[in-house]
C-alpha cells in the first residue's frame, strides 16, 4: 500500500526538484509530458500516482501529468523513481 503523499512531501520534492534539478522537470515535461518543444518546467506537485508539470511551449504555460509506471510507496521510491526517469530520458534522447 502506498503512503500517503501529504502537501508537505508534495511541496518539499517540488521545491528542491525546482530549485535543484530544473533541467531534470524540463526533461520530463519534453520527454514523458509528450511536449518536445517545451522549453521550461516547473514541478507543481506530486502524488503516488504522478505528476503535475507547467511547461512553457512557445511562451504559453501548458498543464502536463506526468504518469509513473507504479504507483509509489513513499518519498525515497520518488526519489529512486525521478532518478531513474531522467536516466532512461536522457538515453533516449542521445
Amino acid at each position: 500500500m502506498s503512503e500517503e503523499f501529504t502537501t508537505e512531501i508534495s511541496d518539499r520534492i517540488c521545491k528542491h526538484m525546482n530549485e535543484d534539478h530544473a533541467d531534470a522537470v524540463l526533461i520530463y515535461a519534453q520527454a514523458f509530458g509528450n511536449a518536445p518543444a517545451a522549453t521550461a518546467a516547473k514541478m507543481l506537485s506530486i502524488d503516488a500516482e504522478g505528476m503535475n508539470l507547467q511547461a512553457q511551449v512557445d511562451g504559453t504555460p501548458l498543464p502536463l501529468r506526468v504518469l509513473f509506471n507504479h504507483t509509489l510507496a513513499n518519498a525515497e521510491d520518488a526519489h529512486h523513481t525521478l532518478v531513474a526517469m531522467i536516466k532512461e530520458a536522457r538515453l533516449i534522447k542521445k
